[in-house]
């Protein structure tokens, strides 16, 4: 394994006797400093010298040196003293870093540590494990020793100890299971067991996979943490808001106390910057690459830290910051700083392998929580491109609709709704639930939701379309399977058809308040095969609502499927009373209500709702005649339109309509053998409906100059709102609309 230094600094000025560092620390007299190294080292080399004495010499001298010097000379204390000192300690001013206190990494530095380890009577092992850690529960290095074997006792608990917080921090952060959380518990692991702040970056975006970043690679500040909140500052936080630059905040001490910092982050948390853009060759990067953490102190986060969290940002010195980069399974995704104020000890050697596991649960769990949000994303971008964006508003019937998947986490299911508008202003109402709940149920659904559309604009009966649905599950596999509900609403005949293939009944909300649970054949699910689809044809009176639904409404753990039926029977009873037995409740206001009723443990299928409002076309309102395919015919189809005008009171649009029925039914003349159909709808538009016994569809084109045809459909095109052309099982029908004088007033 590695070792990391501790320390950076080169050897510093030497101040007079009882005076104090640049960092505020009291330090020894020379004369009583030079006075231990030379004991020592004379202790250690006659030929007669015992152990026990020179041991005994080197802490007599250590005493009188820390008599003279005082108790802030920061030369080790004699054990026997320790615990006796720990209150002083505990009680100095923040200048005073106990921890600190070890002599310089130089020569000089080298041989007053063999002092003191002499004085102690260990080994210089002993003494590095006996080292103190900020984590509660970490021992510190000052405690007594009994015995002989006490040091290995005391390093064991205290490795113990690491291994214990580690573990604990492990399970916090793996509990996670996106990104925010992950970066949280990391934060409140650590905060303030392992250090008093911490400042996790990551890279803005996270890569995905192996997708590999195009353009500079930019950190991006996620959160921050701190031991004491906001309400909890000192003088020194006005000094700051008075006009004082943060460097000023470290005081006399020249180290900054983070706890006495305001909150001025982008989160509210530490000041450090928002963004970092990583230059390829500098110090930051550098260390990242490195993956392993690092003391603050150490010569590439000197530099690299002020890049990181910005060049106004105060930095504490000495081992007091360790810079963590956190790499994933295939690259660095974004750093972590840990900081501890001067009011404890410093970070350890062993404190940067606690540092490493932090980092790269944390890493591994951002990692896994990225890829989790990317297929969460593709889910539900699936589901949503696999159901319609908006419902249509055909004539004579109101819609809404409602999806829910089985959980937050299960977000694709096999569930579906559509309304299909048909010629003659009909619509066909589906509902339709494939068994699963993955990716693949997803994509069955959508091949079978495109299948009934096809098979709707084909104008095919119910039952045709349920037993084409069924060749189509066959052909994608033997074990496709799927439940679907069809109908087919007539506005102008106040009638629905419905068939069904193993789906749930549907419930019809009457006006007055009653609700029933229509009689439909059952019918085999879709893929089964070998089965034939029966249709059952009902009224549809004007103001009733049909609700179709999947079976994640009715059924659960909790209830059987006839049990949730009859409760949502119930509950569309119970919501008609409240609003009113003489007008319908609110459709969108419906589907909430019937949602409402799921309670705890109802939600083990994804659930889709499909609700329609019969509004109905009044018999005043259309006017139908036959015409025989002759040369005659266009003339009484203009006369006819021109009465049904003048009954509703539509003059205004009586050139336009004559002059667009004229040229649509010439086309149909041409082509047909049986009679041609006209039928006009007076809606919030004015519908005209032609239709014929030809397959053919007509199709717009551009007429030349010496053509004497051609420009019929180029007409309609100019003068209607809208126009189409739809094939039947009997032919085909071309209807275009013409928008009514006032038509916003009525509607």
């Amino acid at each position: 394994m590695t070792e990391y230094p501790t320390s950076q600094e080169g050897p510093q000025p030497v101040a007079s006797a009882g005076g104090t560092d640049e960092a505020g620390h009291g330090k020894a007299p020379i004369a009583a400093t030079e006075a231990v190294r030379t004991h020592a080292a004379g202790a250690g080399t006659g030929p007669a010298a015992e152990p026990g004495a020179a041991a005994a010499a080197a802490a007599s001298d250590v005493r009188a040196a820390r008599s003279a010097a005082g108790p802030g000379s920061g030369l080790p204390r004699p054990r026997a003293a320790a615990s006796a000192e720990v209150p002083a300690a505990a009680g100095s001013g923040p200048g005073q870093d106990h921890d600190n206190a070890r002599p310089r990494d130089t020569s000089d530095g080298a041989d007053a540590v063999d002092a003191h380890d002499a004085a102690r009577g260990t080994g210089a092992g002993q003494a590095a494990a006996g080292g103190g850690s900020g984590a509660p529960g970490f021992q510190g290095a000052g405690g007594p020793v009994p015995g002989a074997g006490a040091p290995d006792a005391t390093a064991a608990r205290r490795e113990g100890d690491r291994l214990r917080f580690v573990g604990a921090a492990t399970r916090r952060i793996a509990r996670g299971i996106d990104l925010d959380e992950i970066v949280l518990g990391l934060c409140r692991a650590t905060v303030p067991t392992f250090s008093d702040a911490i400042l996790v970056y990551l890279r803005d975006p996270l890569p995905v996979g192996d997708e590999r970043p195009v353009g500079p690679v930019v950190l991006r500040l996620r959160r921050t943490d701190r031991l004491r909140p906001i309400d909890d500052l000192t003088d020194i936080s006005s000094t700051i808001g008075a006009g004082m630059d943060l460097a000023g905040a470290a005081g006399a001490t020249g180290e900054l106390d983070f706890s006495q910092l305001p909150l001025v982050g982008p989160q509210g948390d530490l000041p450090a910057a928002e963004l970092c853009e990583i230059r390829p060759g500098g110090a930051l990067a550098e260390v990242l690459r490195g993956v392993r953490p690092v003391f603050a102190s150490s010569v590439g986060a000197r530099a690299a830290l002020p890049e990181l969290l910005g060049v106004d940002h105060p930095l504490p010195r000495g081992n007091r910051a360790v810079l963590a980069p956190l790499r994933g399974r295939r690259r660095v995704i974004g750093a972590a700083v840990f900081l501890r104020s001067p009011e404890r000890p410093a970070f350890e050697q062993n404190d940067l392998l606690v540092a490493a596991q932090l980092a790269t649960h944390t890493a591994l769990g951002i990692d896994k929580a990225v890829l989790y949000g990317r297929e969460a994303y593709i889910a539900d971008e699936l589901q949503r491109t696999m159901l319609p964006d908006s419902l249509p508003q055909p004539t004579g019937v109101r819609l809404a609709s409602r999806y829910l998947p089985a959980a937050e986490t299960a977000r694709v299911g096999g569930d579906w709704y559509d309304a299909i508008p048909l010629p003659g202003s009909r619509v066909a109402l589906v509902v339709g639930d494939v068994m699963g709940h993955s990716m693949t149920s997803a994509a069955i659904m959508g091949q079978l939701r495109t299948t009934a559309q096809t098979l709707a604009q084909l104008d095919l009966p119910p039952a045709e379309v349920l037993h084409h649905l069924d060749e189509q599950a066959q052909r994608l596999g033997s074990d496709r399977m799927a439940t679907c509900m069809y109908a087919v609403y007539d506005p102008v005949a106040h009638r629905i058809t419905i068939a069904n293939a193993g789906h749930p009944p549907p419930v019809l909300l009457h006006l007055g308040g009653r609700a029933e649970v229509l009689r439909v054949p059952p019918g085999a699910p879709i893929g089964v095969g070998g089965v034939d689809f029966e249709a059952v044809e009902l009224d549809a009176p004007a103001g009733a609502t049909l609700l179709l639904y999947t079976d994640g409404l009715v059924e659960s753990r909790l209830r059987d499927v006839w049990t949730g039926i009859e409760q949502l029977r119930e509950r569309l009873a119970t919501t008609a009373q409240l609003t009113g037995l003489d007008h319908p409740p609110p459709l969108e206001a419906l589907c909430d209500d019937v949602l409402d009723m799921l309670g705890p443990g109802d939600r083990d299928d994804d659930i889709a709702l499909l609700a329609a409002r019969f509004d109905g076309i009044a018999p005043s309102d259309v006017a139908y005649w036959f015409l025989d395919p002759e040369e005659t015919a266009p003339g009484r189809a203009r006369r006819f339109a021109r009465r049904a005008l003048t009954r509703w009171g539509l003059e205004d649009l009586s050139d336009s309509l004559e002059l667009l029925v004229s040229e649509v039914v010439t086309n149909a003349v041409r082509y047909a053998e049986r009679p041609v159909t006209l039928r006009l709808l007076r809606t919030d538009v004015l519908r005209c409906e032609v239709g014929d016994d030809s397959p053919q569809l007509p199709r717009q084109r551009r007429a030349r100059d010496t053509d004497e045809g051609g420009r019929g459909l180029f007409l309609v095109n100019r003068l209607a709102r809208r126009w189409g052309a739809t094939r039947l099982s009997s032919g085909k029908v071309v209807w275009f609309e013409l928008p009514l004088p006032g038509a916003g007033e009525r509607r």
